[in-house]
């Protein structure tokens, strides 16, 4: 994603025009405009007005490589309903195929109770509810996973 881009959808995002945006910055809507189509860019003082305008640090509005804002946004926007109609497992696989074939070679009932009583444990000595409970424990095989990874460098 362009700079530009970036600007258009921080502005869009916070429902502003180019009018109310070049008013409060005391410029040109066409100026704003040759910013979000990259034609010119903003100085750095205008960055870091356009930056508190948005809401967002200097930093997050000139990180146009890789916008994760976008896809918290979209995670935050996705219903409980629509999450359910997802099949997980079949999306991750198209990244990670071993999330399709475990399933013939994993002695999954035996994995399955030992991860039940993780559950439990985190049920009775937290108060987790059963989501709750699971998105814990999810987190912390990803602490697991990150630390290990880090060993072994």
């Amino acid at each position: 994603m362009s700079l530009g881009n970036h600007l258009y959808n921080a502005r869009k995002n916070k429902g502003l025009s180019q009018e109310a945006v070049a008013e409060k910055l005391g410029v040109s809507r066409q100026t704003i405009s040759k910013w979000e189509t990259d034609e010119t860019l903003p100085d750095i003082r205008q960055s870091k007005r356009l930056a508190m305008l948005y809401g967002l640090s200097l930093d997050e509005l000139i990180e146009f490589d890789l916008d994760i804002r976008e896809i918290q946004d979209v995670i935050d926007r996705t219903s409980e309903a629509v999450s359910e109609k997802i099949d997980w497992t079949k999306a991750w696989s198209r990244k990670y195929p071993v999330l399709a074939r475990y399933q013939g070679q994993v002695d999954i009932p035996y994995y399955a109770a030992e991860l039940w009583k993780l559950l439990i444990d985190l049920k009775k000595k937290y108060g987790y509810n059963d989501l709750d409970a699971f998105l814990v424990l999810k987190d912390i095989l990803a602490v697991v996973w990150k630390s290990r990874k880090t060993q072994q460098k």
